[in-house]
């Protein structure tokens, strides 16, 4: 079955004279959607930006889209609205047929998912971003971190992937963590394959590769690049940060990674912090 597709609209407000340098106010309408391979070029895209994601950025959009149970993304656009858009014309003189344009794919403005460490540890980007969070990961913690990693704990632990566009309002961005929620605990109450499926969706902890760059203070603080990440980052087990690679020569920012590691209580009450935070 279908999981409910959440709208939400922002209003505009009565119009006034407006001054010369106004902003204009640009009304959207925003929806929470299953994973639909549609959605494929927007997710690459903004997988893409960050740098420990670029080299399988389409292996990981694939994995992703492939995870149906769990996730959702954030367009304007309805995916399944397959229709083909209107001719300039209506016209129907027309001597020679004119092709009419291929449809055009969806915008994709966020998506957040979670992928199990142990039914894909055979996928080459998992693998490869297992051995980077192992390689980083400072010796206190280790022990620790190889056991999340190991695919043998009693509950699952999975990769905890969300990238969206920086300017997504706070408002919309709590309601798409939200629908993950929803998604998981949908996930495990309706599992079509049995209790197997059923114990491979109900997470017990999550990895979170969240992409930041250093404070600049001469500290050891990080500055995220997505306000929710740093609700996670104090909900978490443990957080531990290292230089990203950079996406091209001659970069002058220094690019970061925190790797932030949560259980599933820290998930939730990170959640509740962040529904403080922006009600």
């Amino acid at each position: 079955s279908q999981k409910l597709t959440q709208q939400i609209k922002k209003t505009k407000k009565p119009k006034k004279k407006k001054s010369p340098n106004e902003p204009e106010i640009i009304h959207v309408e925003f929806l929470f959607c299953d994973m639909n391979e549609r959605f494929f070029h927007g997710m690459k895209t903004l997988l893409h930006r960050h740098s420990i994601h670029a080299p399988h950025s389409s292996q990981l959009s694939d994995l992703i889209l492939e995870n149906i149970s769990v996730g959702t993304v954030l367009s304007t656009d309805d995916p399944n609205d397959t229709k083909s858009p209107p001719t300039p014309s209506s016209s129907n003189k027309k001597t020679k047929s004119t092709p009419l344009p291929p449809q055009e794919e969806p915008n994709v403005f966020g998506f957040a998912t979670v992928i199990n460490l142990t039914t894909h540890h055979s996928t080459p980007c998992i693998q490869s971003l297992k051995s980077l969070c192992l390689s980083k990961c400072p010796p206190q913690h280790k022990p620790e971190m190889e056991t999340v990693l190991s695919g043998k704990t009693k509950r699952p632990a999975g990769f905890f992937f969300q990238e969206r566009m920086v300017n997504v309002p706070m408002e919309i961005t709590e309601v798409m963590h939200q629908q993950l929620v929803l998604d998981m605990d949908w996930a495990v109450e309706n599992a079509e394959g049995g209790e197997e499926e059923r114990k491979s969706l109900d997470f017990g902890a999550f990895v979170r590769l969240a992409p930041c760059s250093g404070s600049g203070g001469g500290g050891s603080g990080v500055i995220y690049k997505y306000f929710e990440d740093e609700v996670f980052a104090t909900n978490a087990e443990f957080v531990y940060a290292f230089e990203a690679p950079k996406m091209f020569e001659g970069e002058e920012e220094e690019g970061m990674c925190s790797v932030i590691v949560m259980t599933k209580t820290g998930h939730r009450a990170a959640m509740k912090d962040m529904a403080k935070m922006i009600h």
